[in-house]
Protein backbone atom coordinates (compact mmCIF):
# COMPACT_ATOMS: atom_id res chain seq x y z
CA UNK A 1 0.00 0.00 0.00
CA UNK A 2 2.41 2.65 1.25
CA UNK A 3 4.59 1.57 -2.32
CA UNK A 4 1.78 2.17 -4.49
CA UNK A 5 1.37 6.08 -2.68
CA UNK A 6 5.05 6.99 -3.05
CA UNK A 7 4.47 5.12 -6.72
CA UNK A 8 1.63 7.44 -7.44
CA UNK A 9 3.09 10.73 -5.76
CA UNK A 10 6.52 9.52 -7.57
CA UNK A 11 4.66 9.99 -10.80
CA UNK A 12 2.45 12.70 -10.34
CA UNK A 13 5.36 14.72 -9.30
CA UNK A 14 7.27 14.16 -12.85
CA UNK A 15 4.01 14.85 -14.57
CA UNK A 16 4.01 18.24 -13.05
CA UNK A 17 7.65 18.76 -13.53
CA UNK A 18 7.10 17.79 -17.10
CA UNK A 19 4.25 19.92 -18.13
CA UNK A 20 5.50 22.75 -16.34
CA UNK A 21 8.61 22.78 -18.16
CA UNK A 22 6.68 22.88 -21.75
CA UNK A 23 4.67 26.04 -21.27
CA UNK A 24 2.21 26.88 -23.97
CA UNK A 25 2.29 30.41 -25.77
CA UNK A 26 -0.22 32.30 -27.56
CA UNK A 27 -0.52 35.17 -29.62
CA UNK A 28 -3.77 37.71 -28.13
CA UNK A 29 -5.59 39.98 -30.14
CA UNK A 30 -7.60 42.62 -28.97
CA UNK A 31 -10.41 44.40 -31.42
CA UNK A 32 -12.47 47.60 -29.86
CA UNK A 33 -14.85 49.66 -31.22
CA UNK A 34 -13.09 52.77 -32.64
CA UNK A 35 -15.23 55.33 -30.11
CA UNK A 36 -13.63 53.70 -27.07
CA UNK A 37 -10.69 56.15 -26.89
CA UNK A 38 -12.87 59.05 -27.82
CA UNK A 39 -15.13 58.34 -24.96
CA UNK A 40 -12.03 57.91 -22.02
CA UNK A 41 -10.72 61.03 -23.33
CA UNK A 42 -14.10 62.73 -22.35
CA UNK A 43 -14.40 60.51 -19.89
CA UNK A 44 -11.03 62.24 -18.62
CA UNK A 45 -11.86 66.02 -19.66
CA UNK A 46 -15.39 65.62 -17.42
CA UNK A 47 -13.35 64.50 -14.88
CA UNK A 48 -10.90 67.61 -14.85
CA UNK A 49 -13.69 69.52 -15.37
CA UNK A 50 -15.76 68.76 -12.39
CA UNK A 51 -18.62 67.16 -14.19
CA UNK A 52 -18.43 63.72 -13.16
CA UNK A 53 -16.26 62.28 -10.06
CA UNK A 54 -16.64 62.67 -6.58
CA UNK A 55 -15.41 66.31 -5.50
CA UNK A 56 -15.89 68.93 -2.47
CA UNK A 57 -16.70 72.50 -2.72
CA UNK A 58 -17.19 75.07 -0.18
CA UNK A 59 -20.42 77.09 0.55
CA UNK A 60 -20.12 80.90 0.70
CA UNK A 61 -23.97 81.29 0.92
CA UNK A 62 -27.69 80.60 0.50
CA UNK A 63 -30.29 83.02 -0.24
CA UNK A 64 -31.75 85.67 -2.07
CA UNK A 65 -30.63 86.40 -6.12
CA UNK A 66 -29.30 89.67 -5.10
CA UNK A 67 -27.21 88.71 -2.01
CA UNK A 68 -25.99 85.59 -4.02
CA UNK A 69 -24.63 88.18 -6.64
CA UNK A 70 -23.09 90.66 -4.04
CA UNK A 71 -21.10 87.79 -2.41
CA UNK A 72 -19.95 85.89 -5.61
CA UNK A 73 -18.67 89.25 -7.22
CA UNK A 74 -16.80 89.91 -3.74
CA UNK A 75 -15.23 86.10 -3.58
CA UNK A 76 -14.13 86.77 -7.23
CA UNK A 77 -12.33 89.99 -6.72
CA UNK A 78 -10.47 87.96 -3.61
CA UNK A 79 -10.19 84.79 -4.74
CA UNK A 80 -9.96 84.66 -8.73
CA UNK A 81 -8.12 81.64 -8.75
CA UNK A 82 -11.04 79.37 -7.67
CA UNK A 83 -14.22 78.65 -9.72
CA UNK A 84 -17.18 80.25 -8.35
CA UNK A 85 -20.75 79.76 -9.31
CA UNK A 86 -24.47 80.22 -7.99
CA UNK A 87 -26.89 77.25 -7.58
CA UNK A 88 -30.50 77.65 -7.53
CA UNK A 89 -31.79 74.75 -5.03
CA UNK A 90 -35.15 75.73 -4.48
CA UNK A 91 -36.07 78.40 -2.29
CA UNK A 92 -31.97 79.40 -2.18
CA UNK A 93 -29.16 80.72 -4.70
CA UNK A 94 -26.40 79.26 -2.77
CA UNK A 95 -22.42 80.16 -4.16
CA UNK A 96 -20.12 77.56 -4.59
CA UNK A 97 -16.91 77.65 -4.71
CA UNK A 98 -14.54 75.18 -6.11
CA UNK A 99 -14.01 72.04 -7.33
CA UNK A 100 -11.60 70.22 -4.84
CA UNK A 101 -10.41 66.66 -5.87
CA UNK A 102 -10.18 65.70 -1.73
CA UNK A 103 -11.01 66.94 1.38
CA UNK A 104 -7.94 67.71 2.14
CA UNK A 105 -7.43 70.20 -0.58
CA UNK A 106 -10.72 71.50 -0.02
CA UNK A 107 -10.15 71.79 4.15
CA UNK A 108 -7.07 74.04 2.76
CA UNK A 109 -8.92 75.97 0.96
CA UNK A 110 -11.67 76.60 3.21
CA UNK A 111 -9.07 78.14 5.83
CA UNK A 112 -8.21 81.26 3.38
CA UNK A 113 -11.55 81.71 2.55
CA UNK A 114 -12.92 81.51 5.69
CA UNK A 115 -10.87 85.00 6.62
CA UNK A 116 -13.06 86.51 4.15
CA UNK A 117 -16.54 84.22 4.64
CA UNK A 118 -16.47 83.36 8.03
CA UNK A 119 -20.00 81.45 7.71
CA UNK A 120 -18.23 79.15 4.96
CA UNK A 121 -17.91 75.37 4.81
CA UNK A 122 -16.93 72.09 3.45
CA UNK A 123 -19.09 70.06 1.82
CA UNK A 124 -19.81 66.98 -1.05
CA UNK A 125 -22.82 67.44 -3.76
CA UNK A 126 -24.96 64.95 -4.13
CA UNK A 127 -25.23 62.91 -7.30
CA UNK A 128 -28.25 63.98 -9.39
Amino acid sequence: MLKKKSLFLASALIIGVATAGTAQQGQVSIIQDEAIPVLLEKKTEMVKDGVIGDRYRIQLFSGDNNQASKVIREYRSLYPDWPSTIVFETPNYKVWVGNFRNSLEADRALIEVKRSFPSAFRFKPEKR
